[in-house]
C-alpha cells in the first residue's frame, strides 16, 4: 500500500473506532510486523483461508504476500464501510458482509473446508457466547488439520480456557511485537485431537467438544443482525 492509501485508511479506522469502538476496539489498522506474524504460519497449498474481521485489509495483503491466491480468500466483515472497500480492493477474493457469529449457521461455506482463519476480531470485547460462536463456527467449517490465528493486546489468550475446552482446543502463543498500536500477541487455536473427528453433513466437528455451537450461535444471535451479503 502506498503512503497515501495507509493514511487514507488510518483516518477511516480511527473514525469507525470513534463512531463505535466495542466493534472496532483499537485506534488504528494492524501493523505489517503483526500482520506477518498472523500469517508466519500459514501454507499456501493448505487450502482456502477464511478472514474474520479484515477492516481495512492489512492482513489481507499479508496473506497475498504469503502466496495465496486472491480467488482462496473468502473476507468476513460485519462494517459495511470496509466491506465495500474490500470488494474495490480485493476484486478476486470472495468478501461476505456478515456478523461472524453466524458462521456455524448460514450454510455459505459448506462447499469447502478452510485450510485456516486469520481473525481480526476484537474478541477480548465481546461475551463468552459469541466468542463461542465464532470460534467453533469457524472450526466447523475448517479442516481436521487447521488452525485458528488470533492477535490480542493482552497478556493471555483471548479465548477463555473453558471455552476451548468445551471445543475441544486449545490455545498456542505463536510470538509477540511491540512494533504496532497497542503492542501484541499471537496465538495458533487448533485442535486438541484433530485425528478423532467426526463429520456432520459437510462440516467437521470435534468429538472432544460438548457443547454445541449452535447454542452458542443462538445465544450470540439474539439481536437481529440481518442476511449476509455475498460478492459471490
Amino acid at each position: 500500500m502506498t503512503t497515501k492509501t495507509s493514511c487514507a485508511d488510518f483516518v477511516r479506522f480511527f473514525r469507525s473506532w470513534v463512531s463505535d469502538p466495542m466493534r472496532v476496539a483499537a485506534v488504528a489498522p494492524s501493523g505489517e510486523r503483526l500482520a506477518k506474524l498472523m500469517t508466519q504460519e500459514i501454507d499456501p497449498l493448505g487450502g482456502p483461508v477464511l478472514e474474520l474481521g479484515p477492516g481495512t485489509g492489512v492482513f489481507t495483503h499479508a496473506l497475498l504476500a504469503r502466496g495465496i491466491p486472491e480467488n482462496a480468500l473468502t473476507l468476513v466483515e460485519f462494517g459495511e464501510e470496509f466491506a465495500v472497500r474490500l470488494r474495490g480492493r480485493f476484486p478476486e477474493a470472495r468478501v461476505v458482509r456478515m456478523d461472524a457469529a453466524q458462521l456455524g449457521d448460514c450454510g455459505l461455506f459448506d462447499d469447502a473446508p478452510f485450510g485456516a482463519v486469520v481473525s481480526g476480531l476484537p474478541l477480548l470485547s465481546m461475551p463468552p457466547s459469541k466468542v463461542a460462536a465464532i470460534v467453533g463456527g469457524a472450526f466447523e467449517s475448517m479442516k481436521p488439520g487447521g488452525a485458528f490465528y488470533q492477535f490480542t493486546y493482552g497478556p493471555r489468550c483471548p479465548i477463555p480456557r473453558t471455552i476451548l475446552e468445551s471445543l475441544g482446543l486449545k490455545g498456542t502463543r505463536i510470538g509477540g511485537t511491540v512494533r504496532n498500536i497497542p503492542p501484541a500477541g499471537v496465538y495458533r487455536i487448533s485442535r486438541q485431537n484433530p485425528m478423532e473427528l467426526s463429520i456432520s453433513g459437510s462440516k467437521y466437528r470435534s468429538t472432544e467438544g460438548n457443547v454445541g455451537v449452535g447454542a452458542f450461535a443462538q445465544e450470540a444471535g439474539k439481536a437481529d443482525t440481518g442476511r449476509p451479503e455475498a460478492n459471490a
